[in-house]
């Protein structure tokens, strides 16, 4: 049953195609099987969104071999697409298109795969040029014999739009005007012939009615169209993927096209070194594409003053000069994959919306480029090697503020050095502001500074660190001075017991009971006493650092008297100096009195510390102790000189 209703379909289907080409005129002879087989559509690859393509108002697609021995890939009541033309066939073709005279409904012709000889080729044009067809479609299309003038016929034509694609001349030598003038005469509106290997194309001879001419990838060069006034109703002209390597020559070419609008010149080896040659193009063209050349920055003295939608893209532009070109009426401007490092200016085009940055060379764009480019609508700037720095913060910020005017925000904007954060999305980056602002971390860094320095101005006056400084000055230049001492002196021989420190207003003290007590009687012991062996013409400080040098130990009769003494403050500090030098144990405290812990001065906090830490000798009040007192203080210092000989 299913077979059946299947079978009916399709005998429904031919009565139907039957009944329509019986309507035009068409008499085809072709087995039955060639409509009770269904098959696929074939696609058909579109080269350039500007390249028309066959209007089909009803299709019934199949792919059958008929009669003459062709391939039929569509038929419909407006389109008949066939494949595989040969030179046999083509006296059957001719008479078949024949059929289709002026005012019958088929529209839309495509051969494919097309291998006749030069007359062949040029019958079934002329032919098709005189039938109800409107738009021609011819795909891989061999010439096979030499190329001879043909006088073609353009009257009488329905034609609207030629196309021609992977057209092979086997023909190596030829007259030019044979071929091209056949081509470049057509009364049409729209002509395309691609991927041809096409080197040249004339002026057309008289007014032409071109508004589409469509020259994708084919070998033509500057030449072409020079001095040219007969394309005057040509409105697009793409020339894409071809030779052409003089930028002013082309727009010579398009001087003389009054209403040319649309120029594609993308793929090409255009350059312009800007010597000094005045460009001159048609002042009607508003959109021109100049992508994938070699150009540089001299581009922007050769341009159309009238242009609206401009593309540079795939270039080697490094900077848009400031004051080189003013296209007023930009709206659009591509500069995608070049060599800028910034984001350019708005002073030559105060009516730019549109702006592609992508995938140059630019670290840090401007912050302010909104500001000068108050028009802006659009701005395409990611796919940059963003050095993530404080100055980009005022980009980031920018964004912020812009509403959404950061195309591809925030995926396309990521950074790239430092190579810590490589990978890292600008609006993830955050630095603070005192990182960021020069002024507030250099007046941060100074108060910082005078802090620190009141701070340590303040210890060293409540340490009294410039009387240490004093001090250790006044020791280092003894020092120097011992090591220049002649020979003969006695150096840093040790020739006293103990050096004997103190205030002069204990000096009863001293004079009455420490050096009768200690200088008479069994074993005596000498001591060094500022009054009697203060060497003369030496300053007070180098004779108390021999003093203390030369003797064994050093006492220290404190009192209240001894805290307020200055010269008892350098011969405490000195003794202390030679004790943490020497390693030795050479210092003796003998507290005459008790002294309170509020007189003893902050400078003194060596004594609070060897009060704390050593042993010392108390004097008794008592006289029964006494004896114990000096017995004590002689063992401390017990310890045999060096005779004068041994000196």
């Amino acid at each position: 049953m299913t077979q059946n209703m299947s079978f009916l379909r399709n005998f429904f289907l031919y009565k139907c195609l039957f009944a329509l080409t019986f309507w035009n005129h068409i008499s085809l002879s072709v087995e039955d099987e060639l409509f009770t087989s269904a098959s696929n559509n074939f696609p058909e690859d579109v080269s350039n969104q500007k390249i028309k393509s066959l209007p089909l108002l009803y299709t019934n697609s199949y792919q059958s071999k008929a009669n003459f021995d062709w391939v039929v890939i569509q038929n419909s009541t407006e389109s008949l697409s066939l494949s595989e033309i040969k030179n046999y066939t083509v006296e059957k073709l001719v008479t078949l298109l024949s059929n289709f005279r002026q005012g019958s409904r088929l529209k839309n012709l495509t051969l494919t795969n097309v291998s006749v000889d030069w007359n062949d080729l040029m019958e079934i044009l002329q032919t098709v040029w005189h039938s109800s067809i409107e738009y021609f479609n011819m795909n891989n299309v061999t010439q096979l014999s030499d190329i001879e003038r043909y006088n073609f016929d353009y009257s009488g034509t329905s034609m609207k739009a030629l196309t021609m694609k992977k057209i092979l001349i086997t023909d190596l030598y030829f007259t030019q005007d044979d071929l091209y003038r056949i081509f470049a005469d057509m009364n049409i509106a729209d002509m395309t012939i691609t991927d041809s290997e096409m080197i040249h194309m004339l002026c057309p001879s008289s007014k032409s009615p071109f508004r589409y001419l469509n020259f994708l990838k084919n070998d033509l060069t500057d030449f072409l169209f020079q001095k040219c006034d007969n394309l005057l109703q040509l409105e697009t002209l793409i020339l894409q993927k071809n030779k052409f390597e003089s930028l002013p020559k082309v727009s010579f070419m398009t001087s003389r096209m009054k209403s040319l609008k649309y120029l594609d010149m993308s793929n090409n080896l255009l350059r312009h070194d800007g010597a000094d040659v005045q460009c001159q193009w048609a002042e009607s063209l508003t959109e021109l594409d100049l992508s994938s050349n070699q150009l540089a920055d001299a581009v922007f003295e050769c341009l159309p003053v009238n242009v609206k939608k401009l593309g540079l893209q795939n270039n080697q532009i490094s900077t848009v000069p400031r004051g080189v070109a003013e296209l007023k009426s930009l709206e659009e401007l591509n500069l995608a994959s070049n060599r800028l490092a910034d984001l350019p200016g708005c002073s030559g085009f105060p009516s730019l919306q549109f702006l592609n940055t992508e995938m140059n060379l630019i670290l840090t764009p401007s912050a302010d480029f909104f500001q000068s480019c108050p028009r802006v609508r659009e701005l395409q700037a990611g796919h940059n090697p963003f050095k993530c720095s404080c100055e980009l913060q005022a980009f980031i910020r920018l964004e912020r503020q812009s509403g959404g005017k950061l195309f591809g925000w925030p995926e396309a904007y990521v950074c790239e050095y430092p190579e810590g954060l490589r990978g890292t999305e600008l609006k993830d980056f955050h630095l603070s502001q005192l990182a960021c602002n020069t002024t507030l971390l250099l007046v941060t860094a100074l108060l910082l500074t005078l802090v620190l320095v009141a701070a340590v101005a303040f210890l060293c006056i409540y340490l009294d660190v410039p009387w240490y400084v004093r001090m250790t000055w006044q020791w280092t230049q003894t020092k120097r001075r011992a090591r220049h001492d002649p020979p003969g002196d006695p150096g840093t021989v040790l020739q006293f017991h103990a050096f004997v420190s103190y205030s002069e207003r204990d000096s009863l003290w001293v004079k009455n009971e420490l050096i009768p007590n200690l200088e008479k009687g069994e074993g005596c012991v000498q001591l060094c006493q500022h009054e009697r062996n203060f060497i003369p013409g030496k300053s007070i400080v180098e004779n108390i650092i021999n003093c203390i040098e030369k003797s064994y130990k050093s006492i220290f009769v404190l009192s209240p008297n001894f805290v307020q003494s200055e010269w008892c403050h350098y011969e405490l500090y000195f003794a202390h100096h030679k004790l943490f030098s020497e390693n030795s144990n050479s210092l003796i405290l003998i507290l005459l009195e008790p002294i309170p812990p509020y007189l003893i001065p902050a400078r003194y906090h060596k004594l609070k510390a060897l009060m704390a830490k050593r042993t010392y000798l108390e004097w008794p009040k008592e006289r029964s102790k006494r004896a114990l007192f000096w017995a004590n203080l002689r063992a401390a210092i017990s310890i045999n000189l060096p005779t004068a000989d041994e000196n």
